[in-house]
C-alpha cells in the first residue's frame, strides 16, 4: 500500500485547477461545429423558454420552423440573427 503525502495532494490540486481552467476556456470559445438545424427541445433549452412560449413565437411568425414527421426543426442561423437584433 502506498502512502499519500501532502506533496501528492498539492500536485493533484494543481492538476485539477489546470483541468478546470482549460474546460472553462473551451466553453468561452465559439463552437464551430454547431448544428445547422435544432429541434424544439434544443431551442427551448437554449432560450430557457416553455413549450407555450415557443409555440407563440411560431404563431406570431417570429421563427419559421420546418415540420418533419411531427417534429419542428429550427435553423440555427435564423435564431442567432433573430436575437442579435
Amino acid at each position: 500500500m502506498e502512502t499519500i503525502t501532502k506533496e501528492d495532494l498539492e500536485t493533484l490540486r494543481f492538476q485539477l485547477f489546470a483541468d478546470l481552467k482549460e474546460l472553462l476556456e473551451k466553453q468561452d470559445e465559439p463552437q464551430t461545429d454547431s448544428k445547422e438545424w435544432l429541434r424544439s427541445r434544443d431551442v427551448k433549452k437554449m432560450l430557457s423558454i416553455s413549450d407555450a412560449a415557443l409555440q407563440n413565437l411560431r404563431i406570431r411568425g417570429v421563427v419559421h420552423p420546418v415540420k418533419i414527421s411531427g417534429l419542428y426543426y429550427y435553423k440555427s442561423e435564423e435564431l442567432k440573427s433573430l436575437f442579435k437584433q
